[in-house]
């Protein structure tokens, strides 16, 4: 369930006239490429790169031809944005504006509910056309002319934002595409350039849940006479005690069909209505049924069906520091300063991120959070190198182990049904970052077309990470060692008792890596006096926490060598075999590994296998290093898991993704997340990952797509409560053959090993002058 935060909220623009929207099949990633229509790219050698200065005088920019009126904000032109930044918070109102403008009568346009308005990403032709000639990196070799070919165009495309709008009145959801010209956005007059592109009604479907209705949806539900008696039974009059987390249905049957919108809470209850810290997740509420017509917002079915006794209040419920949760910290904790007196080593311009030789851009979605685009790796006389389009966290899915009413329903999918992006946190300098911070504000659409900015809610810093690499030679005592620092991007959002970090890490050898931490609050069950329940573990008098597990679905459209056209990836598994004993073996001490080409789709659906230490390899099939072989990157499994759910459980239905490690596809646009566009009561079995391979597109030498499915399976401990201390889980996507050395061995001494060094070479001449003298009072005696 989304987390209602305080944020910064600006209203929603008002009414304005639009041209009519023509009807279309809207995707996510279809960004028309008319200004680079005429681009010709050439498959011969590129270009030298030419300095910045040089190319921004090849580009010819439309002089204004107006000067906006005082206390209008003007929304820049295309080519001061770069392609795949995210909207900003005026794009988004002007946006929302043109929609609403749109519509054909009052009634519709009041009955309007904006779920979601992102950056229609444009085909990745417009992205490199940028990215050669209009924005850092300005690498014109993206895009090679051929002799004769056209002119460099003078302006990128209009951006684009794509709207996934609900109807409450008529239960409609559509997707809208909009056209952002020059904005100009005021809150009287809403004087907008947006353009209607296309509008679709998307039937069957029920898109995400907003903070504004589960807000509305608690308060529902403690008006309701009904459950004012219930939990009066339960020795409760306080309706401020009371806490109802909404969740989703999911789709166990025909009654959780999409024709309503529908949320079944989960109950809890405070024991002290004054405290704003208290732990209200300490007390669940059990025996009592209840399901919400989201839509209208009422009541639809209530039944008190077993009273079960509310749990004991527990002393070590609370996680707050001292005395206001009872308790006395820790005295001998000492300051910990993280300073960088000469400021960090990142360079950051507008969305785009310089560090170390990596350089990549920052998006942001309601629905992933954290996007990193283009990323690349300056390596010396070969350049700038590709290694990835995009990088995201596409879906997250959270099944439970208990076959008890209510926690057999608990099955979220924390980006489909809600949204990771749209429950993130601004960020805190000294708590959830340390040192040199970066900060990234993150803008949204709220249920009724109002922008609200989460401010600080990226955070970009560099961390010390220990030793890079080290070798001291015996003979000569002499060593040299390295720390690494990695560049680390991150944010962390709140869904209902549980909390997400998720974080790409950059380092010094080439490495990313991909990182979720968990934390946060157990979600409990009750039990009654003398019951023992094998699904879970008992946290302390009548609570117990079900075992369950955790799903992540990263998405990464990988481009390892290939620059914007090139289709020249494959995806190859390693594993390591035992040599059979024999004449090949006679030691029976062999092993090697096993490359198989993974060919097409169906051939790619893999598990993980540590006995075989199994890996996947992403390699460029026309790109050699120094030894001949192909240069790749390679996935690294962490460690992993399956559902350990049978095959016809419910939620497999939505989420049959979650049924292998890794998917490869691929790359097609509008297949962007896993269980399809709209998991939330979707009755259609298999929709999404498993549809989409079903076609068997070859893979040999394709643009792919890798979608890694990494999970944790959560057997609750006592010390995870009352609140979980971090959780790790993730994998690595490692340089393999990419370089023709390591590409750390030019990482400098630190200013401590240079002072150890000089020390040494003092304590070597004394030791050595020592000795001398020592072997002429020897050669005396």
């Amino acid at each position: 369930m989304a987390t209602t935060q305080k944020k910064a909220t600006f209203p929603a623009p008002t009414k304005a006239d639009c041209c009519p929207p023509p009807s279309a099949v809207v995707r996510r990633e279809s960004a028309s490429a008319t200004a680079a229509a005429d681009w010709t790219v050439s498959s011969a050698a590129a270009e030298q790169t030419k300095k910045a200065a040089a190319v921004a005088s090849l580009i010819t920019t439309e002089p204004s031809s107006s000067t906006p009126a005082k206390g209008i904000q003007v929304m820049p032109r295309a080519q001061t944005k770069h392609p795949l930044d995210p909207l900003s918070a005026t794009e988004i109102s002007v946006a929302v504006a043109t929609v609403r403008a749109a519509g054909s009568t009052p009634e519709v346009r009041d009955s309007m509910r904006f779920v979601e308005v992102v950056l229609l990403e444009p085909e990745k032709q417009v992205v490199a056309l940028a990215d050669a000639y209009f924005f850092p990196p300005f690498q014109p070799s993206l895009l090679p002319r051929t002799k004769g070919g056209p002119a460099i165009p003078s302006k990128l495309p209009p951006r684009r934002a794509r709207l996934i709008v609900y109807n409450k009145k008529s239960n409609e959801t559509s997707l809208w595409v909009v056209e952002l010209t020059e904005v100009h956005a005021t809150t009287r007059s809403g004087l907008h350039r947006g353009k209607v592109i296309s509008s679709t009604v998307v039937p069957d479907v029920q898109p995400p849940m907003d903070a504004v209705e589960y807000a509305e949806c608690e308060a529902v539900v403690k008006d309701y006479p009904p459950f004012i008696e219930a939990m009066r039974k339960r020795g409760i009059d306080d309706m401020d005690l009371v806490m109802v987390d909404p969740w989703c249905v999911g789709y166990h049957s025909e009654a959780d069909a999409p024709s309503r919108r529908l949320a079944k809470p989960l109950l809890f209850c405070r024991i002290e209505s004054d405290c704003p810290l208290e732990n209200g997740y300490a007390r669940p509420v059990e025996g009592i049924h209840v399901l919400v017509d989201m839509q209208n917002m009422v009541v639809i079915e209530f039944e008190d069906r077993k009273i079960v006794p509310l749990p004991p209040a527990d002393p070590l419920r609370n996680y707050t520091s001292g005395e206001t949760r009872g308790g006395v910290d820790r005295s001998d904790v000492k300051p910990l300063q993280i300073i960088q007196p000469e400021g960090p080593s990142f360079r950051i311009k507008g969305q785009y991120v310089e560090w170390q030789k990596w350089n990549f851009r920052i998006g942001f979605t309601p629905r992933e959070g954290l996007v990193i685009h283009s990323v690349a790796y300056v390596d010396g006389s070969r350049g700038r190198r590709p290694i990835a389009h995009r990088l995201s966290f596409v879906e997250m899915v959270v099944p439970y182990g208990d076959p008890n009413d209510p926690h057999y329903r608990k099955n979220a999918f924390d980006a489909g049904e809600d949204g990771l992006g749209k429950n993130a946190h601004s960020l805190k300098k000294g708590c959830d970052c340390l040192g040199y911070i970066k900060y990234f504000d993150a803008h949204f659409t709220n249920f009724t077309g109002g922008i609200e900015t989460i401010e600080n809610c990226v955070c970009l810093h560099e961390e010390d990470h220990g030793i890079l690499w080290k070798h001291q030679d015996w003979r000569t005592g002499l060593a040299e060692v390295r720390r690494s620092r990695r560049l680390t991007v991150s944010f962390i959002c709140t869904v209902a008792n549980y909390e997400y970090g998720f974080y790409w890490h950059f380092y010094q050898d080439g490495k990313i890596e991909a990182e979720v931490k968990l934390t946060g609050i157990l979600s409990l069950g009750s039990l009654q006096p003398g019951e023992f329940r094998k699904y879970g573990t008992t946290i302390a008098p009548g609570l117990y926490a079900p075992v369950h597990q955790h799903f992540f679905v990263a998405r990464m459209d990988m481009a390892v060598d290939c620059k914007p056209g090139e289709m020249h990836n494959q995806v190859v598994e390693v594993n390591v075999r035992v040599e059979e004993p024999g004449e090949d073996n006679v030691h029976n001490n062999a092993f090697y590994a096993e490359e198989t080409l993974l060919r097409s789709e169906l051939e790619a659906m893999r598990d993980c296998d540590p006995l075989s230490a199994r890996h996947w390899i992403i390699r460029n099939t026309r790109t050699v290093n120094r030894s001949g072989e192909l240069t790749g990157y390679k996935l690294v499994p962490g460690s992993n898991c399956l559902p350990l759910a049978g095959p016809e459980a419910k939620f497999l239905r939505r989420a049959a993704f979650l049924k292998h490690n890794l998917w490869v596809t691929q790359y097609a646009p509008g297949e962007d997340f896993p269980g399809g566009e709209f998991p939330n009561q979707n009755p259609r079995v298999g929709e999404g990952l498993v549809s989409w391979v079903k076609q068997n597109r070859p893979l040999e030498e394709t643009d792919v797509v890798l979608w890694y499915v990494f999970g944790i399976t959560h057997v609750p401990r006592l010390e995870d409560w009352p609140v979980m201390p971090v959780e790790h889980i993730g994998f690595v996507l490692q340089p393999h053959g990419f370089f023709n050395c390591s590409p750390a061995v030019d990482v400098p001494p630190s200013a401590c090993e240079l002072e150890a060094k000089e020390n040494d070479v003092k304590d070597s001449a004394v030791a050595n002058k020592a000795s001398s003298s020592s072997g002429l009072v020897m050669a005396k005696l």
